[in-house]
């Protein structure tokens, strides 16, 4: 009779702790590889027993699910692939400052007291190395007669790590950088959508470079046997930082802590090298060059209004 009771006792633990999982899972918005997404989620679970329900889209329809979504908040932690956006729910007051000890080895410029980077892309140019055209090795070779109506680009208006290139190619060249812009202008460059529509006109080969394009998911495809190279040039390109961040509304404040915890790990930053991103971690290796080895110019603007005119700018010269 004992046995029987504490067997109850034990499965109603057992239930009870289940129940308590579920009703704790936990819900992350990310933009960026879905692999990671549910790998991290996966690992996440494994380790804590807390689930994780993933909503992986675009940053745009990412922050269109969040804005929609404010008179009842279902996002505990974003992931996003445009630092802007951390620094504008900040100055919202939508995010829980939290600083995980596992960022300690992330660098100053890659965390602040409530958003963290989970890793980190840079850009670059892609180039199909079977187009018949010369290896590219700096930005204004696209300018040259052999790839007259062969380059694309990613949409600034699009992509927020596209316009910090341009922010940083003007603070690094200044004129001369507007110079080159309308060069590739006359040369036939197409400003296509997001950055997989600039990549797989080249990739197919219709098209033969790509002028600034997010490089982690062209080592995938290299990966898989596609004939392109990404290719940063010496003078100098950005970053783009892919900020992690905890939304004060979330009713999971140590679940989500934990995740932030779990994703900055050794294992979860592993997880992001193998996702051929940058770990944010400066102690855990990756398979591409590190943000160290490249030439980084300076993104840093006045805020939105030089931001807007940059964009406005480039969209006037791009559709005359």
């Amino acid at each position: 009779m004992k046995l029987s009771v504490k067997k109850g006792v034990a499965l109603a633990m057992v239930l009870s702790s289940v129940m308590m999982s579920s009703a704790h899972a936990l819900t992350v918005y990310t933009a960026g590889p879905g692999s990671l997404a549910k790998g991290l989620a996966s690992g996440f679970e494994k380790k804590t027993g807390v689930k994780v329900n993933i909503f992986q889209a675009t940053t745009g329809k990412v922050m269109a699910r969040l804005e929609a979504e404010q008179a009842n908040p279902q996002a505990d932690v974003l992931i996003s692939a445009s630092w802007d956006t951390a620094e504008d729910l900040h100055a919202r007051g939508w995010l829980l400052p939290y600083q995980s000890a596992n960022a300690q080895k992330v660098p100053d410029t890659l965390k602040s007291a409530d958003y963290v980077a989970q890793g980190v892309s840079a850009l670059g140019i892609v180039w199909n190395t079977k187009s018949g055209t010369p290896e590219p090795k700096e930005w204004n070779d696209l300018t040259a007669p052999a790839f007259k109506d062969k380059v694309t680009t990613p949409d600034p208006a699009l992509s927020g790590a596209s316009l910090d290139l341009l922010i940083g190619l003007q603070n690094g060249m200044g004129d001369k950088a507007w110079t080159l812009f309308d060069a590739l202008k006359k040369n036939g460059m197409v400003v296509s959508g997001p950055n997989a529509q600039a990549v797989t006109p080249v990739m197919q080969g219709a098209k033969a470079a790509v002028f600034g394009a997010v490089d982690y998911v062209t080592y995938g495809n290299i990966e898989q046997g596609e004939s392109l190279k990404v290719i940063f040039p010496a003078s100098g390109t950005v970053i783009a930082p892919r900020p992690m961040m905890i939304l004060k509304t979330t009713p999971h404040q140590a679940d989500a802590q934990a995740f932030v915890d779990y994703v900055l790990s050794p294992e979860g930053q592993k997880m992001v090298a193998d996702a051929w991103l940058m770990p944010a971690r400066t102690d855990v290796q990756a398979k591409r060059p590190l943000f160290t080895e490249l030439n980084l110019l300076p993104t840093k603007s006045d805020g939105t209004s030089e931001r807007s005119a940059v964009l406005k700018r480039f969209n006037t010269l791009f559709t005359q």
